[in-house]
C-alpha cells in the first residue's frame, strides 16, 4: 500500500517526460501516480520518494525565482539503492555522465562509522543526485 513520507521534495523539471526516462526507465523509480493535466508524477525508489512538475510557466506560485541551470544549486538529495555499482552503470550505458564515481565512504556518527558505496549524478536538468548503497556499522578506529 502506498504511503507518502512526512518529507517529499518536488522538482520543476523543463520536460517530464525526459526526467521520466531518467529517473523511472534508467534509474529503477516507479510512478506512484500522474496527473498528466499537470504534467506531474509522483516518483519511489524502495523507502524514497521524489515528485516531479514541469515547468508551466514563470508566474507559478512554486517558482521562488527565474531558473536556471543547473536547478537546485546547494542541494544534494540522498537516495538509498541496492547496488550503487549496478544503479551508476545503467545511467552511464543509458548516456548519463556520473558526476563522481562509485567509491566507498564512511561517516563518524557518534562513537561508531556509518558506511555508504555511492557516486554522485545530475539528473537532466541539473539536480545534484547521490544515490548510496548501505554498508553497514563498524566502530570507531
Amino acid at each position: 500500500m502506498f504511503k507518502m513520507n512526512a518529507l517529499v521534495p518536488e522538482l520543476i523539471v523543463t520536460d517530464l517526460q525526459r526526467s521520466l526516462g531518467f529517473y523511472c526507465a534508467t534509474g529503477g523509480f516507479s510512478v506512484e501516480y500522474q496527473r498528466t493535466e499537470d504534467n506531474f508524477a509522483f516518483l519511489s525508489l524502495g523507502h524514497s520518494q521524489i515528485m516531479l512538475e514541469q515547468d508551466w510557466h514563470s508566474e507559478s506560485p512554486w517558482r521562488v525565482g527565474p531558473l536556471q541551470a543547473p536547478f537546485g544549486r546547494g542541494l544534494n538529495l540522498q537516495i538509498l539503492c541496492e547496488n550503487a555499482n549496478a544503479l551508476a552503470g545503467a545511467f552511464e550505458a543509458a548516456g548519463y555522465p556520473l558526476r563522481r564515481g562509485v567509491e566507498d565512504h564512511w561517516y563518524r556518527s557518534e562513537a561508531k562509522q556509518v558506511g555508504q558505496r555511492n557516486f554522485l549524478i545530475q539528473d537532466p536538468d541539473g539536480y545534484l543526485l547521490r544515490f548510496f548503497e548501505d554498508l553497514g556499522v563498524r566502530p570507531c578506529s
